[in-house]
């Protein structure tokens, strides 16, 4: 076993202790606690594995001493064959365990990223675009896929709100934990004196979940409503009710789609993203902590309601959540996330695997 496997199992050991801690403090709030209930047991399983290891390097040892006597060598070499093999056996499975206790089910899957425009008016819708641009050009040196689903413009160059569909290898392990509140701190285009405004968007990523998986929809329990499209098309655009806007009674989540002029390819996208909220929705309420749910995803869309903050007459970028400030906001803007997603992968996963 390397010195790496080592450091991943103290750094997990440590986190069993904190556990340990939590269930001595509140047993019962532990037992409701389905997801930390299931990281004790995957957690305890690795330190057991980790004692056997210990167990085996120890015996290991003990039989290889006996090599230089006459009347054991023989035994000791069975013995040391024996322990070797089973020692070998135990860091493969301590190694497996390692690798997926953190392993997220749809960590592989395609994405759907939602950028909406919160407190702020013209300049959140601005950051919007912003975000966006930064999204496609990390995804452009990642090598995925990005397709406008549907996009609300504003009167001043922003976007109310935009729905990309990104596709590639691990997109949504990458871009899980960008869901929530990204805070901007600029000084506006038409500020004449000179002053700071804060401004906010709300981000969420859902996995773009196989079509088997997707939950049914009843015909009953959706209203579907057509309207004229608006934006970049031409004449096309405000002559034809191609836009479709598809309400879930149900849960209230509404989708529009606008960017086909096919009122049969607006509907089909709209379904398919409206499912995936769906989906979405009921893996948190069946788990009770999930971070897929689209209305902890979006927050509350209030100043203070941010993972992030992006001051640009600093050029500093603040991740909220790990305590993370990097001097660097131009790069980032430019596709530069991993300098920020690699850090809160590790910090919420526990994952310590170079990604």
């Amino acid at each position: 076993m390397d010195n790496m496997i080592k450091k991943k199992i103290l750094l997990l050991l440590h986190r069993l202790l904190d556990i340990e801690k939590k269930i001595f403090n509140k047993k019962k709030y532990f037992q409701k606690d389905f997801f930390l209930y299931k990281e004790y047991n995957n957690l305890l399983k690795i330190k057991n594995y980790f004692n056997l290891w210990k167990k085996y390097t120890k015996d290991l040892k003990f039989a290889k001493s006996l090599l230089q006597d006459k009347e054991l060598s023989i035994l000791a070499k069975e013995e040391i064959k024996k322990v070797h093999y089973s020692r070998k056996i135990t860091c493969i499975k301590l190694e497996k365990l390692i690798k997926n206790i953190y392993k997220d089910k749809h960590d592989t899957f395609n994405v759907y990223l939602e950028i909406y425009a919160g407190t702020g008016g013209k300049e959140a819708a601005l950051f919007v675009c912003d975000l966006s641009k930064m999204y496609i050009k990390y995804s452009e040196k990642k090598k995925w896929k990005v397709k406008v689903i549907n996009v609300n413009t504003n009167d001043h160059g922003g976007f109310k709100e935009i729905i990309l569909k990104i596709s590639g290898k691990n997109v949504y392990k990458k871009l899980k934990f960008e869901s929530g509140g990204h805070r901007v701190q600029r000084v506006p285009l038409t500020e004449n004196q000179g002053r700071i405004h804060t401004s906010t968007c709300i981000v969420a990523v859902m996995p773009d979940i196989p079509v088997k998986q997707l939950p049914q929809i009843n015909n009953e329990d959706i209203r579907i409503d057509t309207f004229k499209s608006s934006g970049a098309g031409g004449q096309h655009v405000n002559t034809t009710d191609s836009a479709i806007r598809i309400t879930h009674i149900p849960t209230g989540i509404v989708v529009e789609c606008q960017q086909e002029r096919s009122q049969f390819r607006n509907k089909i996208k709209a379904l398919s993203i409206l499912k995936s909220r769906i989906y979405s929705l009921r893996e948190s309420q069946k788990k009770k902590k999930e971070s897929f749910l689209r209305k902890n995803l979006l927050g509350t869309g209030l100043r203070s309601d941010r993972n992030r903050t992006y001051n640009f007459p600093q050029n500093r970028v603040t991740d909220h959540r790990i305590n993370l400030t990097i001097y660097s906001l131009n790069n980032i803007l430019s596709g530069d996330l991993d300098l920020l997603i690699k850090p809160i992968i590790i910090f919420n996963n526990n994952n310590y695997e170079n990604n």
